[in-house]
């Protein structure tokens, strides 16, 4: 059973930093893409950021292109997202995804299994 565990969202004002952790289990973590999403208040999931198996490639929202990063540890069998230049827009609950199977990336489609979500928050 694959289990999806985030961690490192909170409150923090306009400008400010996060990073966010999602920790794997329930089979072989590198042999699978991962990828970030996340959903704002009234609005629909929405994919952020998307990391091969290897984690030579990588693929982004413009709407967070130039901020965030995405990386993975494929020892510690852990996704991460760095967030930076925050903005109260980018406030939402963020979710850590991964495929069934071994799909280069993962998107809103493909994706199959879920993390429970953590909270950000950025105040203006």
């Amino acid at each position: 059973q694959v289990q999806l565990v985030e961690s490192g969202g909170g409150l923090v004002q306009a400008g400010g930093s996060l990073r966010l952790s999602c920790a794997a289990s329930g089979r072989t973590f590198a042999s699978y893409a991962m990828g970030w999403f996340r959903r704002a208040p009234g609005k629909e999931r929405e994919f952020v950021a998307t990391i091969t198996r290897i984690g030579g490639n990588t693929y982004y929202a413009d709407s967070v292109k130039g901020r965030f990063t995405i990386s993975r540890d494929n020892a510690k069998n852990t996704v991460y997202l760095q967030m930076n230049s925050l903005k109260p827009e980018d406030t939402a609950v963020y979710y850590c995804a991964t495929n069934a199977d071994t799909s280069v990336v993962v998107t809103t489609t493909t994706a199959r299994y879920w993390g429970q979500g953590t909270q950000v928050t950025v105040s203006s």
